[in-house]
């Protein structure tokens, strides 16, 4: 199997597809200078606190207040909360959480009035990007990604992927992890930390623990709403969750993208930047690869099956609809009940993309 990622660089957005044997499988847009991406870290200042919600409405510099909910806030939120008011106050002088007093997790069945107020700052990630009228959706629940790790500030648990099946390298990664974690910093080994050298994991880490120590130098003066740490492009974040030895070629119509790339990939994957291929053709890149027949294809409104049945699909501000039509299949000689079957079972087959 060969994999290729190609990108289409546009003025207000960079448009990425994810390509199994020149199949496309996967399809992210991405709006060009998106100040609120998912895994963007802001200080933001509580607007309206909401008890029937159980949620709170933030500023954190939308034209839209975004949503906080209780359920959001993390059992941590009473130490990141401590931990951010004496920042701001210059009451704690490093970014280091060894020496840090831990308080109590807040209760999973408490009240959204009980930990936060209107015009208090909180620190909050990015969990869902804005969409149509609404503002985007927020955690507090602070994490920041790396190309084998995932880092937890206000924890001190080491997990491990439900996808690394063998147990014995399992138990090696939390030794290594074990080992190497900064005091007050919980860990997320991901899937691609496989097999890898004491020293792969500990140079993720640092660079990890060099994000955390950024947030900490600009929450010192911050004011909000402010971004205390961007998450990397999309399409950086893409390579970083996916490459692995089935890629084949990344195929990029900007210059400036195709630099950002090679950049990228030279940081994670040394030797491996040869893959990224710049594109000057005049047609443009997706009808270059076909993708953009794909795309038409897969994202009508009726999508025809096999067997002659097929699918309507509509999409409403709040959910996808999908409607299953029998079509040419109601003229089977088979009784009702097993045609009607036989569709739901093919259909959900091609709503999950087998």
């Amino acid at each position: 199997m060969s994999v290729d990622v190609v990108i289409n660089s546009k003025s207000s957005e960079d448009v990425i597809a994810l390509l199994e044997d020149k199949q496309l499988i996967e399809l992210h847009k991405e709006k060009s200078n998106n100040n609120f991406s998912v895994g963007d870290i802001y200080l933001g200042r509580i607007k309206k606190v909401m008890p029937g919600l159980n949620a709170a409405f933030v500023d954190v510099g939308y034209n839209k207040d975004a949503f906080l909910h209780y359920l959001d806030l993390g059992a941590n939120f009473g130490s990141l909360n401590k931990y951010v008011q004496a920042v701001i106050s210059n009451n704690h002088k490093t970014s280091s959480l060894k020496n840090f007093k831990f308080e109590e997790e807040i209760n999973k069945d408490g009240k959204i009035a009980e930990q936060l107020s209107s015009n208090q700052y909180a620190l909050v990630q990015i969990a869902k990007e804005p969409i149509s009228t609404k503002g985007p959706r927020l955690s507090s629940e602070i994490s920041i990604a790396g190309r084998y790790m995932v880092l937890v500030p206000f924890s001190d648990r080491i997990s491990v992927s439900q996808k690394i099946r063998n147990h014995e390298e399992k138990d090696r990664l939390k030794r290594l992890i074990k080992s190497i974690r900064p005091e007050g910093f919980g860990v997320i080994v991901r899937t691609v930390a496989v097999n890898k050298k004491v020293a792969d994991l500990h140079a993720d880490l640092s660079e990890l623990m060099k994000k955390w120590d950024t947030c900490f130098t600009r929450l010192q003066t911050a004011k909000p709403p402010h971004r205390v740490l961007g998450e990397i492009s999309r399409s950086s974040a893409m390579l970083r969750d996916l490459l692995n030895k089935d890629f084949n070629h990344i195929y990029v119509d900007d210059l400036d993208t195709k630099k950002e790339l090679v950049s990228y990939i030279s940081s994670i994957a040394p030797g491996k930047e040869k893959m990224v291929k710049g594109y000057r053709r005049d047609v443009p890149i997706f009808e270059y690869f076909g993708i953009e027949k794909q795309i038409k294809s897969l994202f009508g409104m009726n999508v025809t099956m096999k067997s002659g049945a097929y699918l309507v699909i509509e999409h409403t501000e709040a959910l996808h609809v999908v409607d299953v039509n029998s079509g040419q299949r109601s003229r089977s000689k088979d009784n009702q009940e097993q045609n009607a079957f036989d569709v739901n079972l093919e259909s959900a087959a091609e709503v999950a993309g087998n």
